[in-house]
């Protein structure tokens, strides 16, 4: 009999995990412990995978606010700065905007609209339009945003984010002063001085704000870059990607990992004989259609993975095939000729290939990532670990 079953992810359990752990050891017990325990049997293109954070607690990546304020201070002079488009987080952003507040005498808050870079919404569409808002040139002060739109809290927190950080900025010493624009340039009429926290824009930001005069611009992923008295750091994307640790605390996203992935890799094919692909994985890539957002508040999904996962999916539509091609057969021909189909595949790029339309165009490590996110949750699973079979079979595999 044919194989049913396709893909399967699987969370697993494994040890709580603290600075200096091996987690090469630590992953390839949790799955010896699944293979025992639970039958779990590796194949050859099984996905292991690993949630940064793990890596990260591993790594003892952590910077405090204190360390974030030093920085923030060395680069900006510890006067007035611009933050420019951070989201609206208390888990991501409220702690860093806690450091980078003491860091500075005072900050000029300016807000994207009518939501943050993830979806995270400030104003609704109707009210916008309604108060006749352009939000392509329109630039808010506190004052004219709350006498057209109140005070609004976040569907899911309850939060006023515009209040929220701004009574956030006051406590840890800083004045603050509240705007709402999505041209970063807007910022200049209050600041030279710019610290802009977008995340999947922040190279056109720069390039935006340095051409129209700024003196100084930085981006969250200047800050935190090299170690302050002794913290954690990351060279590549300094606070981005980061989350609350502790009240004073944040843990940075995972510093270069690429060892680990490929010692993993290694060690299971010594203790299994399969070929298994491992990956590090953060938020996932997906919109919600209720709250909005879209996930991705980390720079990447994957920031390592092993060579096995590099590319996008070459794959047919079999609805197209069964629709077009092969209109005229069913039952057993149909899915022989469909299989036949498949066989044929060659290896080379079905780009451009109308039976190959509609399938996803995404990199594999994205698809794969928000797979292993949703599978492992955010909350009190404790399932770290994601083990995937099947991702790479298809129609033809038996």
């Amino acid at each position: 009999m044919s194989r049913m079953l396709g893909t399967v992810s699987m969370g697993l359990r494994a040890p709580i995990i603290r600075e200096g752990d091996d987690l090469t050891q630590i992953v390839t017990d949790t799955i010896l412990e699944a293979m025992k325990e639970d039958g779990l049997t590796p194949r050859d293109r099984d996905v292991v995978a690993m949630t940064e954070a793990i890596v990260a607690r591993a790594q003892g990546n952590y910077a405090t606010v204190d360390n974030i304020a030093q920085d923030v201070r060395n680069k900006f002079g510890g006067g007035t700065v611009g933050v420019i488009f951070p989201i609206l987080s208390r888990n991501r952003f409220a702690i860093c905007l806690r450091g980078i507040a003491k860091g500075c005498k005072k900050i000029v808050l300016m807000l994207s609209y009518p939501s943050d870079e993830v979806g995270n919404h400030l104003i609704d569409w109707d009210l916008m339009d309604q108060n006749g808002v352009d939000p392509y040139k329109d630039v808010l002060t506190e004052e004219s945003y709350r006498k057209m739109f109140g005070y609004i809290k976040h569907p899911f927190t309850g939060v006023d984010y515009v209040e929220y950080y701004s009574d956030l900025i006051r406590q840890c010493g800083a004045e603050v002063e509240v705007v709402f624009a999505n041209d970063p340039r807007a910022i200049l009429s209050y600041t030279k001085n710019v610290l802009n926290c977008d995340i999947h824009t922040r190279e056109r930001t720069k390039r935006l704000l340095k051409n129209a005069g700024a003196e100084h611009v930085y981006g969250l992923d200047e800050i935190m870059t090299a170690p302050i008295n002794g913290s954690g750091y990351n060279a590549r994307y300094g606070l981005l990607g980061s989350n609350k640790s502790t009240e004073d605390k944040v843990k940075l996203f995972p510093r270069e990992c690429q060892d680990l992935v490929e010692a993993i890799q290694a060690k299971l094919l010594e203790v299994t004989g399969k070929h298994i692909e491992v990956m590090v994985y953060g938020d996932g890539a997906f919109k919600d259609p209720v709250g909005k957002i879209w996930e991705l508040a980390d720079p990447v999904v994957s920031p390592a993975y092993t060579a096995g996962l590099e590319g996008t999916p070459n794959e047919l539509k079999l609805k197209y095939l069964a629709d077009n091609d092969f209109a005229n057969l069913s039952g057993e021909a149909l899915r022989d000729a469909i299989k036949e189909k498949i066989t044929q595949k060659d290896g080379s790029s079905l780009v451009g290939n109308m039976a190959a339309q509609g399938t996803t165009p995404r990199r594999l490590t994205d698809l794969i990532g928000s797979l292993c996110d949703l599978t492992s949750g955010s909350g009190d699973k404790g399932t770290p670990i994601v083990y995937i079979q099947g991702y790479f079979d298809n129609y033809t595999t038996e």
